[in-house]
């Protein structure tokens, strides 16, 4: 049985918190301004969303965010172990949220890569995104410190 027969993408349970925090930090997701743990704790009241985690065997090798907010679907965190990319996990964590999303009847994806992540732009250029004509704009609400 190889590896990829042993996966699973299951909803995010509270036993997985540690391991996600951990693959956030691993894969460099993690900022000073954003506490990771007040991000899940968010995610977890939210009705419009889901919170996957990607397992092989009983290892949390995965996760994403994506929420729908009635005009467009946002996909947050996603996140392969850096040891199993390059193994189609993160293109199958996009291809469950945009099942998902099309489920509901959302017409567009948003999401946000930072611009010096050369490798992750070209990983969302392969599966059909593009640089839109907006500009994101953001101000910090409830601080995390």
């Amino acid at each position: 049985m190889s590896v990829e027969d042993e996966t699973a993408i299951v909803p995010f349970e509270e036993q997985f918190r540690q391991d996600v925090l951990a693959l956030w930090t691993k894969c460099g997701l993690v900022r000073a301004w954003n506490d990771p743990g007040k991000d899940i704790d968010r995610k977890l009241t939210d009705r419009n969303g889901r919170f996957p985690v990607l397992l092989v065997g009983k290892r949390v090798v995965g996760s994403v965010m994506v929420s729908y907010d009635g005009h467009r679907g946002s996909v947050y965190y996603l996140a392969v172990d850096p040891e199993f990319q390059g193994r189609g996990f993160g293109k199958q964590l996009m291809e469950y949220c945009e099942t998902f999303l099309l489920e509901i009847g959302c017409p567009k994806i948003n999401l946000f890569v930072r611009s010096d992540n050369e490798a992750v732009l070209r990983f969302y250029e392969d599966l059909g995104f593009s640089q839109d004509a907006a500009m994101p704009l953001g101000k910090r609400l409830i601080p995390d410190d």
